[in-house]
C-alpha cells in the first residue's frame, strides 16, 4: 500500500531531501479569504456572530455560548466508570511530568551590586481550543489544561464546538474532561469563529479574551489562529498529524504495521512514513498493513492516508542514512525499533517526540505516557518544540545596579551610545553621577 522511495545507492543532500520525501500539508493560505470574513464578523458583533457561524457549520445554535457549571459537572456521570478511571489516571501521569518542566528562577551576579534576576512569569488567562470533527478529543483538552495549569495561569477557557446529538452541548466526554480538571468555563462554539471569539471576546455577553490560543484543530482553525496572531499569542499552525518509524531487521513488522495504521485512522491526509534500510522488512510491513487495516473501524480513512503522497516507505543504505532521514524529515511523532534503540534515539535531533523501543508506541503518547501530544508538524520540528509549560510561562529579567556597579559599567555604555549616534542614552548614565 505504500509507495516507495529508494535512496540507497547515494547521499541525497538536506535540500534533495526536503523535496523527495513523503509530505503532505495543507495550504493554509488557499482558505484565508474564506476565513478573514468569519474572524472580522466576530470581533465586530462577538457571540452573536460566533452562533450565527456555528449554527451555519455545525446545524445546531446552542442557547448561550457559556456552558453553566451544572452541565459541566453533570457530564462525568453520563461516562463509562473505566473511561472515567482512564482519565484520571492520565490527569495524574501528565500532570507529573509537566510539574517537573517548571523551571526555576535564578540570578547571575556580574559584578559587587550587579545582578540580573530571571523569573517565568505565566500568561494571565489562556484560551484552549479543543476539535469535534470526526472523533471526540478528550485527551486534547489534558494535553492543553495541565500545562496551563502547572505554568500557573491564573484563568482558563475550554472552546469546543456545539453538538447537535447532545442538544447543543459540547460532547459530555470534553465536558466530563474539563470537570474533572478544574476548569468552570467552557465555550460551546468551534471552529474559526470560536478562535476569533477567544482573541476578541464579548463584553455584553461577559465573555472575557485571552490572551494565547493553544490547541489542535482544521485548517479553518489554524487560518483562523494566523490571522489572530498578534492580537494573541498562539502555540502554532499544527498540520495533519505524522509518523516516522526507522526501522532495521530487529524490528517486529506487526507491531511496526500497526503502528503505521493507528496513526492513519486521524485524518486522510495523517502521515505514515517507515524509514529502513532492509527491503525485506519493508515489503512485510507492507503485507501486514494490507492484511489488516481492513479490519480497523476507520478502514476508509487509513486506506486513503496510507495511500496518498504524503505516506510512503524509505529506503536507505544503513541506520547511519536513516537517521540522516528522519532529521531531515522531522516528524511529528518518530518511533525507534532497531537494536540498541535507546542509543539511535539519543543521535536524532529532529523530532517533535521520540518513541523509544517496542513497547513505547505512539499511542501512549497520544494518551498516558505522560508527555504531551501536541506536537510540531509538518517539519517545523527542526526549529520549534511542542506544547509543554514552557508555552505558557514569559522569562522577565529583573536588572538590578548599585550606583557603583553602574558606575563601573558607564563609561562602556556612553561609549556605544555615542557609537550609536544616541547621545540622550549616555547623558542618563552620566546625570545619575552629576552634582545638581
Amino acid at each position: 500500500m505504500l509507495n516507495v522511495i529508494d535512496l540507497r545507492g547515494r547521499t541525497p543532500s538536506t535540500a534533495e531531501l526536503r523535496r523527495v520525501l513523503p509530505r503532505g500539508g495543507t495550504d493554509v493560505h488557499s482558505v484565508l479569504s474564506t476565513v478573514t470574513p468569519i474572524v472580522e464578523e466576530v470581533r465586530d458583533r462577538g457571540a452573536a456572530a460566533a452562533l450565527d457561524y456555528g449554527e451555519r457549520f455545525d446545524k445546531v445554535r446552542p442557547a448561550a455560548v457559556r456552558v453553566s457549571a451544572e452541565e459541566i459537572a453533570g457530564a462525568v456521570d453520563t461516562l463509562d466508570e473505566k473511561v472515567v478511571d482512564a482519565l484520571k489516571e492520565s490527569i495524574t501521569r501528565i500532570r507529573k511530568v509537566h510539574a517537573e518542566q517548571k523551571p526555576k528562577p535564578h540570578t547571575t551576579t556580574l559584578a559587587d551590586g550587579a545582578t540580573v534576576t530571571e523569573v517565568f512569569l505565566p500568561i494571565e488567562r489562556v484560551g484552549l481550543y479543543v476539535p469535534g470533527g470526526q472523533a471526540v478529543y478528550p485527551s486534547s483538552v489534558l494535553m492543553n489544561v495541565i500545562p496551563a495549569q502547572e505554568a500557573g495561569a491564573t484563568s482558563l477557557v475550554v472552546a469546543t464546538p456545539p453538538q447537535a446529538d447532545f442538544g447543543g452541548l459540547p460532547h459530555p466526554t470534553i465536558l466530563a474532561a474539563c470537570h474533572l480538571l478544574g476548569v468552570d468555563e467552557v465555550w460551546a462554539v468551534g471552529g474559526a469563529q470560536a478562535v476569533a471569539l477567544l482573541a476578541y471576546g464579548d463584553d455584553g455577553e461577559d465573555l472575557e479574551p485571552v490572551d494565547i490560543v493553544t490547541g489542535p484543530g482544521n485548517i479553518f482553525v489554524t487560518a483562523a489562529k494566523r490571522l489572530v496572531n498578534g492580537v494573541v499569542g498562539i502555540d502554532s499552525e499544527a498540520g495533519p498529524s505524522e509518523i516516522a518509524v526507522l526501522a532495521d531487521d530487529s524490528a517486529d513488522a506487526v507491531t511496526v504495521a500497526y503502528d503505521l495504521i493507528s496513526q492513519a485512522e486521524h485524518d486522510e491526509l495523517a502521515a505514515s512514513v517507515l524509514i529502513t534500510d532492509d527491503e525485506d522488512f519493508a515489503e512485510r510491513v507492507n503485507r501486514e498493513i494490507e492484511d489488516r487495516y481492513t479490519v480497523t473501524l476507520n478502514s476508509d480513512r487509513v486506506k486513503h492516508a496510507l495511500t496518498g503522497q504524503q505516506s510512503g516507505v524509505v529506503l536507505v543504505d544503513d541506520l547511519e542514512a536513516g537517521v540522516a532521514v528522519a532529521d531531515a524529515y522531522a516528524a511529528e511523532h518518530l518511533e525507534i525499533h532497531t537494536r540498541d534503540s535507546r542509543a539511535v534515539a539519543e543521535r536524532i535531533r529532529h523530532a517533535g517526540a521520540i518513541f523509544v523501543g517496542n513497547y513505547s508506541p505512539v499511542p501512549l503518547g497520544d494518551y498516558a505516557a505522560g508527555s504531551n501530544h501536541v506536537l510540531p508538524t509538518s517539519g517545523t520540528a527542526r526549529f520549534s518544540a511542542g506544547l509543554s509549560t514552557h508555552t505558557f510561562l514569559r522569562p522577565v529579567n529583573l536588572v538590578e545596579y548599585d550606583k557603583d556597579a553602574l558606575a563601573e559599567i558607564g563609561p562602556h555604555i556612553i561609549a556605544l551610545a555615542d557609537a550609536e549616534a544616541l547621545p540622550a542614552h549616555g547623558e542618563a548614565i552620566r546625570a545619575r553621577f552629576e552634582e545638581n
